[in-house]
């Protein structure tokens, strides 16, 4: 099936210009491109606008997981477990292509934080708060058969363990078709596109608008909206920012980090779930083609979410907690393909405490001039944490729309269809050329990093991050970009420039 066609960037830039908007959002990470996809298909006039790319913060730098959250039952957060356990189940029905069951095991070990009678008791609660409607219950297993399921895992003290299921996807993937899905029903979705001002009605007056720049083409456009809904994620203090006097913080910033090993030195079987030997937090062993993830860290930071890295202390954290479960391993630092951060953008109000422990859960609240914001959440709940986001922008526009219909209608984002005289970029990786094409027509690619880092997972699955297929992905993308020369070079060094950011180590 052919995807549709979305109307050119100069085109989208002068819909910016030319109309005046139901909704204006700012942020194009999951939580933005969900507002979006829920107010267009509810048919508002929307436009969406993202300073870098769509998913290119938090929303492609997470564990990748599409999970109901069993370590907050310890914390108590029942209700969000519930939600997200909720929304784990839509999504695996409205976004098959792009979310899949993964099954987890769970070793028990002789002292563990969590004995077996509560892991037992708390995955009994798990499956209930997903009103026994997950992939499958869980099971409690033997010593033996943990190991049947996991063979590589430390035997020493092990007691038994558990297995239960929850969910897997690209992150990134997921972000793109659900702003995909805004465009095709009528949104104007921009990236590469940042908000320098925010425009109000008089002084003192109430939000209707922004000052949108190109950051492509240079170009600067006033952006009339209704209403304007901040949904920035880690820079929502700085939009908020924009509106003028003095306000407290409303996002409170961790920092996760992750790393991928080949999955041949980990050893893993499936997703493995894991207590980490120096602190006791939960974290996990995650299949991903022909890697493992390792993650992740939850440390506040305050550091900026365009230069957030991880650091060497995070690696040797993540790595010794593998090397304990896994011990034939024996991985070091050479082992490590791939390692980011992301910032996750807590609601501030009442999280001052220990960030593992810090509440996942949303907020909407309305400045007085006029300005939505949204905060906090995760990547399984942002649906419904759109629905109600959309709900408030109805009553502030005070007008009848559509039904919501996000929970069952399906998501695009199937890849370009395969020929026989299609090239892959790499022997090993299942990316072809035609992909590259295809994010440029159908996906919104602007730059080397939008294809490499995001409309595929080529720059966390190669040691050299895809420095070495940067020339030939450029090439490609000039055939319909129009490059020149001087511009294939420009956007090599920009590529160059990324990887170094966000995939950087700081000592």
């Amino acid at each position: 099936m052919s995807s549709p066609s979305i109307p050119r960037r100069q085109q989208r830039l002068s819909e910016l210009g030319d109309r005046r908007f139901d909704l204006l959002v700012i942020g194009g990470g999951i939580t933005g491109a969900g507002i979006a996809r829920d107010a267009a298909r509810r048919g508002l006039s929307v436009a969406l606008v993202e300073q870098e790319d769509i998913a290119s913060g938090t929303s492609s730098r997470s564990s990748r997981l599409i999970h109901g959250g069993v370590r907050y039952l310890e914390h108590g957060y029942l209700r969000l477990v519930f939600e997200a356990s909720r929304e784990r189940r839509r999504l695996l029905e409205y976004a098959p292509h792009l979310v899949r069951p993964l099954r987890f095991t769970w070793p028990v070990y002789r002292g563990a934080r969590v004995a077996r009678w509560q892991l037992g008791a708390a995955l009994t609660l798990y499956d209930a708060l997903a009103l026994f409607r997950n992939v499958g219950w869980h099971t409690r297993l033997s010593r033996e058969g943990v190991l049947e399921a996991e063979p590589a895992l430390e035997t020493a003290e092990l007691r038994g363990g558990a297995a239960y299921w929850d969910a897997a996807t690209d992150d990134a993937r997921l972000t793109l078709a659900t702003a995909m899905d805004a465009a095709h029903s009528s949104a104007t979705v921009m990236n590469h596109a940042r908000v320098s001002a925010l425009t109000f009605a008089g002084p003192g007056g109430m939000a209707d608008g922004a000052v949108v720049q190109d950051m492509i083409g240079g170009q600067e456009v006033r952006v009339q909206s209704r209403v304007v809904l901040n949904a920035s994620g880690p820079w929502t203090d700085e939009v908020a920012a924009m509106e003028g006097g003095t306000k407290g913080p409303a996002v409170r910033g961790t920092k996760g980090v992750h790393i991928a090993i080949p999955a041949v030195r980990v050893g893993n079987r499936a997703a493995v779930t894991m207590l980490s030997p120096d602190d006791g937090r939960v974290m996990f062993a995650l299949p991903a083609g022909t890697h493992t993830i390792i993650g992740t860290t939850d440390t506040a930071t305050a550091e900026h979410p365009h230069e957030v890295r991880a650091a060497k202390a995070d690696v040797r954290y993540l790595l010794n907690a593998c090397n304990r479960f896994f011990p034939a391993a024996r991985l070091t630092e050479d082992d490590v393909v791939a390692t980011w951060a992301g910032i996750r953008p807590l609601v501030a109000s009442g999280n001052k405490g220990d960030p593992s422990s810090a509440s996942r859960e949303h907020a909407i609240r309305t400045s007085s001039r006029g300005v939505i914001t949204v905060t906090g959440g995760k990547l399984t709940t942002y649906r419904e944490m759109a629905e109600q986001s959309t709900d408030e922008v109805v009553r502030h526009l005070g007008i009848k729309v559509r039904k919501c219909d996000t929970s069952t209608a399906m998501l695009p984002g199937e890849r370009a269809a395969a020929s026989s005289s299609d090239i892959k970029l790499d022997p090993a990786l299942p990316w072809r050329e035609a992909d590259v094409t295809h994010a440029v027509r159908h996906e919104l690619a602007e730059t080397v990093s939008d294809v490499l880092v995001r409309r595929t997972t080529i720059a966390f699955e190669r040691k050299d991050h895809g420095r070495a297929l940067a020339p030939r992905v450029a090439a490609l993308m000039a055939a319909q970009l129009h490059w020149t020369d001087a511009g294939v070079r420009h956007w090599i060094a920009e590529y160059e420039r990324d990887v170094a950011r966000i995939f950087g180590v700081d000592p």
